[in-house]
């Protein structure tokens, strides 16, 4: 069992920057890839940045390359998000989760643990 607890979300205005930090407790934190998703009203649940079990390789959608950095730190059992140059789009719920394997994967339904969310807000 993996218990997954967000910070780090609130309101930003457009262009500016945000660190979203996601603890994890219970069984063995760097054993697993992690990732970010994101849900946005009326919309579905979308990945948005992952990270292999020793941090060496990340993924991250289209959408946010070049603004997100997703980084953990396998010692303190937490993953990071961090968001510069936030849009107005990138408002959403952002969940962190656990993957079941080592590698990244961008479907939402290869994570067995999820995070109860933060919620983002960029104002333009």
């Amino acid at each position: 069992q993996v218990q997954l607890v967000e910070s780090g979300g609130g309101l930003v205005q457009a262009g500016g920057s945000l660190r979203l930090s996601c603890t994890a407790s219970g069984r063995t934190f760097g054993s697993v890839a992690m990732g970010w998703f994101r849900q946005a009203p009326g919309k579905e649940r979308e990945f948005a940045a992952g990270i292999s079990w020793l941090g060496g390789i990340t993924a991250y959608a289209d959408s946010v390359k070049g603004r997100f950095t997703i980084s953990r730190d396998n010692a303190k059992g937490t993953l990071y998000l961090q968001m510069n140059s936030l849009k107005p789009e990138d408002t959403a719920v952002y969940y962190c989760a656990a993957a079941r394997v080592s590698y990244i994967s961008r479907r939402s339904t290869d994570y067995d643990y999820w995070g109860q969310g933060t919620q983002v807000t960029v104002s333009s």
